[in-house]
């Protein structure tokens, strides 16, 4: 599983751990606050009409009948309130009133109920002992919505406690608030839900692309592109991007003189054995002319190893660069036409005929000298590998936003086992004319000019016989050099 998933999914997790529970108790609690807000303004009225009541008993005018009129009076009154989504159209208030005994004097609701000993309901008992009475009690046991919420105050005379005045609400209405607020509830619920999730996304992206760029920068380092350390910033990522930076540059620099020692004494060992060997035949008696030879096998080993040296050199400056030195803007056309004007196939004992194919001239940003080395070094190639009286070809045109310049020859070709070595260092095949092999630098050094130019170079073989040297660089001129491409 990916990081980015990881840090999401524990998001999320948190989430649903410090935000879904309390909601989800919230929820079920909403009719526990509810009762809670109906319970008080209910023990105001309750204290209300007992002081009344508590009146009309000390004045010795108590008449349930009277009472029992005026609820009446109320209950036939037109009521139409809008409570927020909850329209309130009847007074749904009963109450009782019991004497100091507990028995029932007055009952709205059931004129039967009058005389009945109520000491057994809390409201009653417990307002008779001076405490605060309250009880919620379903008129139908297996019908939650048949609750009734009851609330008693004393109903007190001469200082005395003459009886108890409950005040009863069905919370019938109540379900109608919870059904109502329910909805919000989970609409809130599942806005932050989503927020959360958006958030998710973003902070694990934000905290997983900082390691995505460190891990396209270690593919890039082991697949030997030449790329730059990306900016980090001065966390543990930063710190951890400069440690990977460090210890590439020490394994490069190690791996990098191991790999040269090795080349070069594998290369060099052999024109020093020649030396060697004809220096010691040198100290011997031998003719004018057999001593010529051996002074001229000297002279020319003793060129390879500087050649070999001078290459090795050359390559070195190049593969510790990470983009061209001197950038401007070239016309493909223009560096194709000036590498066969000086070039070495007119020397060359072979007859060799060359030409330039333009088919389109679009500008590439670019280092003149090494662009036009390697361009030499194909065509030399090509010179090498090429019949008596043949003919090199250089084309250049646009391949969607590359600029292609290719070198053809009618050589024999590259074989099949060669095709994966030929830009190894010190890998050459023999040239047909002569059987001598060169350095095996040359293609080397193609593809890491290339390469320093955002680009590469590919091999490939003719239909009709002969090869194809290929080199790709991107097109585009210097923003502060602006060329227009030249029109087909």
């Amino acid at each position: 599983m990916k990081l980015g998933t990881r840090i999401f999914l524990a998001f999320l997790v948190i989430f649903a751990i410090c935000f879904y529970y309390p909601v989800d108790r919230i929820v079920k609690d909403l009719r526990l606050f509810f009762l809670e807000s109906m319970e008080d303004p209910l023990v105001d009225q309750a204290n209300i009409l007992a002081a009344f009541v508590a009146e009309e008993m000390e004045a010795g005018r108590f008449d349930p009948e009277k009472l029992r009129g005026i609820l009446g009076r109320i209950a036939s009154l037109p009521l139409s309130a809008r409570i927020y989504d909850f329209t309130k159209t009847t007074v749904d208030v009963d109450l009782y009133v019991t004497d100091g005994e507990g028995r029932v004097l007055f009952d709205s609701r059931d004129r039967g109920n009058e005389g009945a000993d109520y000491t057994g309901w809390r409201d009653v008992s417990l307002t008779l002992e001076g405490r605060y009475g309250a009880r919620t009690t379903r008129l139908d046991p297996g019908d939650p919505a048949s609750s009734v919420l009851y609330v008693a105050a004393p109903v007190v005379v001469h200082g005395k406690t003459a009886g108890v005045l409950t005040v009863a609400k069905p919370t019938a209405n109540l379900n109608a608030f919870l059904e109502g607020a329910r909805p919000r509830v989970l609409r809130v619920w599942f806005l932050s839900a989503l927020l959360a999730v958006l958030l998710a996304f973003f902070v694990s992206w934000w905290i997983t692309r900082p390691v995505q760029w460190l891990t396209r920068y270690a593919n890039d380092v082991r697949d030997g592109k030449r790329v730059d350390l990306p900016r980090l910033g001065g966390g543990e990522l930063g710190e951890m991007g400069r440690a990977i930076e460090k210890m590439k540059e020490a394994l490069e620099g190690r791996k990098y003189v191991e790999e040269y020692i090795q080349t070069l004494t594998h290369e060099i060992k052999s024109p020093l054995s020649a030396i060697r060997g004809a220096a010691e035949l040198l100290g011997e008696e031998m003719p004018r002319e057999r001593r010529a030879r051996f002074l001229a096998n000297i002279r020319g080993e003793a060129g390879r190893i500087q050649d070999i040296v001078d290459r090795m050199l050359e390559l070195s400056d190049l593969e510790t660069r990470k983009a061209p030195r001197n950038l401007e803007t070239l016309s493909p056309a223009a560096l194709a036409a000036s590498v066969l004007e000086g070039g070495e196939w007119q020397v060359s004992p072979k007859n060799i005929h060359a030409g330039l194919n333009v088919l389109r001239d679009v500008p590439v940003t670019g280092d003149r000298f090494l662009l036009r080395q390697a361009l030499s070094n194909l065509l030399q190639n090509a010179v090498d590998f090429s019949p008596e009286g043949g003919r090199i070809e250089i084309t250049v045109k646009l391949e969607g936003t590359t600029v292609l310049l290719s070198v053809e020859d009618e050589g024999p070709g590259i074989p099949e086992y060669a095709m994966g070595k030929v830009f190894d260092k010190f890998f050459s095949l023999r040239r047909p004319d002569t059987g001598k092999k060169s350095t095996g630098l040359g293609l080397n050094f193609v593809k890491e000019v290339a390469s320093l130019h955002g680009g590469r170079v590919r091999l490939e073989n003719r239909e009709r016989g002969g090869l194809r040297a290929v080199m790709i660089l991107p097109a585009g001129s210097k923003p502060s050099a602006p060329v227009q491409p030249v029109p087909p």
